[in-house]
C-alpha cells in the first residue's frame, strides 16, 4: 500500500463473515465460554502447556480477569468444546478467544488465542477453530469504525509444535515479530552486581502506587509510541493485569518537568499536556512487576518478572529505565527470588538488547508473532 493509495475503510478490507460456522471436526459440543468454566477451562490450559513444553502456564486471576472488562463480551468472543463421547463425560477438550483492546489508534489489532487437549488432535478440530478465530477477529475490526491499518495475530512459542506452526502458517498467517524470553541469576557464584543508579536534578525513584497509576499508564503510552505493534493502552486495559506485583514495581518522577517546554513539544499527547496543565505527578519511567509462582516448577527456579518496562522519550539517556529495573531487582532478591526475568522484541528501537546483556540477562526461550495484516 503507497502513500498515493488511500485506504479502503475498515468494513471493507476486513470482509468480515456474516456468521461464523462452527467447528465439526471431532463432533464435539460447542458453547461460548462463562466464569463458571473457568476452572475446567484452566485445567485445559495447563495440560496443553505441559505436553507442548511451554515456558509458563495460565493463571486463575487471567482467566478470570476476562470476564471483568466492560469492552470484552466473552458470549461473543470465546468458544469452548466439549466431548460428546460418553467415555470422556463431557470433558472439555478445546477453546478460542478473541480480543480487540480498546486503545488502539493507529492500527486496530485483534488477537487469536485457542488451543486443542493433545489427545483430540489430528482430526481437524484446529484448523476449523482457527478458521472461527479469524472469522471473529475480521467482525471485530469491521465493527471497530476505525479506517486505520488492521492486524489479526497470534503469538506461539519458537518450539511450539510444528503442526501448530504450520496450521498458523496455512490459513495465511506470516511470522512478524519475533521476542525472547531473557533471565539472569540473582544469587549465587553467577549474579553479577546489581547497578546503583543515581538520578539527577528533580528525577525521583520511588515505589509504584495507585495514586501514581495513571500518571503511570500515560508515561507508557509515551515510552512505547515508536515501538512497533505497540497502541496506546486504555484506563481499563491498563488496570487489567494479571498476576501483577506492587511490591515488586516502581516509578521515577519528575519533581520539576518543564511544563512549557513538554506542552511546546509536538511530542507531548494530548492527554500528558492535560495533567501537566492540571498539576498532576509526572511520572516518567516506571518499571511494572509481576509475580507467577505456578511457572517456578516449569522453570526450575523462582523469579520476578518485569512485566513492562520504559521511560518517556523526552527522558531517554538519563538511566531512568536502569533506575527502576534495578530497584525491582533488588525487590525480587529482598524477597528471595532466585532471578530476574523479562520478555524483550528482537528488534527493540531503544536498545534494550543491549543494556540487559550488559546486566547478565540470558534468553531461556523465544516466542513468535504471526499476523495476517488488513
Amino acid at each position: 500500500m503507497t502513500a498515493e493509495t488511500p485506504l479502503a475503510p475498515i468494513a471493507e478490507r476486513a470482509t468480515a463473515p456474516a456468521t461464523l460456522a462452527l467447528p465439526t471436526a471431532g463432533g464435539l459440543s460447542w458453547r461460548p465460554a462463562t466464569r463458571d468454566d473457568v476452572p475446567a477451562w484452566l485445567l485445559l490450559r495447563h495440560h496443553i502447556a505441559r505436553v507442548d513444553a511451554e515456558p509458563f502456564l495460565a493463571t486463575l486471576e487471567e482467566l478470570e480477569e476476562l470476564f471483568d472488562g466492560d469492552w470484552r463480551d466473552m458470549s461473543a468472543d470465546s468458544l469452548l468444546g466439549f466431548s460428546t463421547s460418553p467415555a470422556d463425560d463431557g470433558a472439555l477438550v478445546a477453546w478460542a478467544h478473541v480480543e480487540a483492546p480498546p486503545g488502539d489508534v493507529s492500527q486496530v489489532r485483534a488477537f487469536t488465542w485457542g488451543g486443542v487437549h493433545p489427545d483430540h488432535r489430528g482430526q481437524g478440530i484446529g484448523r476449523e477453530l482457527l478458521a472461527w478465530e479469524i472469522g471473529r477477529a475480521r467482525q471485530k475490526l469491521a465493527a471497530s469504525g476505525k479506517d486505520v491499518p488492521g492486524r489479526i495475530a497470534v503469538f506461539a512459542e519458537d518450539d511450539a509444535p510444528a503442526a501448530t506452526l504450520h496450521l498458523y502458517e496455512r490459513a495465511g498467517m506470516t511470522p512478524r515479530r519475533y521476542y525472547s524470553d531473557l533471565a539472569r541469576p540473582l544469587t549465587g557464584p553467577d549474579a553479577g552486581p546489581v547497578p546503583e543508579v543515581e538520578l539527577t536534578g528533580s528525577l525521583r525513584l520511588v515505589p509504584w502506587s495507585t495514586e501514581l497509576d495513571e500518571a503511570t499508564r500515560l508515561a507508557h503510552n509515551d515510552a512505547f509510541r515508536d515501538h512497533w505493534g505497540s497502541q496506546p493502552q486504555a484506563p481499563g486495559q491498563w488496570t487489567q493485569r494479571a498476576g501483577f506485583a506492587p511490591e515488586w514495581s516502581f516509578v521515577v518522577v519528575d519533581d520539576a518537568p518543564d511544563v512549557d517546554a513538554l506542552l511546546a513539544s509536538p511530542d507531548t499527547d494530548a492527554d500528558t499536556a492535560a495533567a501537566l496543565r492540571a498539576g498532576e505527578p509526572f511520572v516518567v519511567g516506571y518499571q511494572l512487576a509481576g509475580r507467577y509462582p505456578d511457572d517456578f516448577a516449569v522453570r526450575g527456579y523462582s523469579f520476578g518478572y518485569t512485566d513492562i518496562l520504559g521511560a518517556r522519550r523526552a527522558y531517554r539517556g538519563r538511566r531512568i529505565a536502569l533506575a527502576a529495573l534495578a530497584a525491582g531487582m533488588r525487590a525480587f532478591a529482598a524477597d528471595g527470588m532466585e532471578y530476574a526475568a523479562l520478555d524483550v522484541d528482537t528488534a527493540n528501537p531503544s536498545g534494550a538488547h543491549g543494556l540487559y546483556a550488559s546486566l547478565g540477562y540470558v534468553k531461556q526461550s523465544g516466542s513468535r508473532m504471526l499476523s495476517i495484516e488488513l
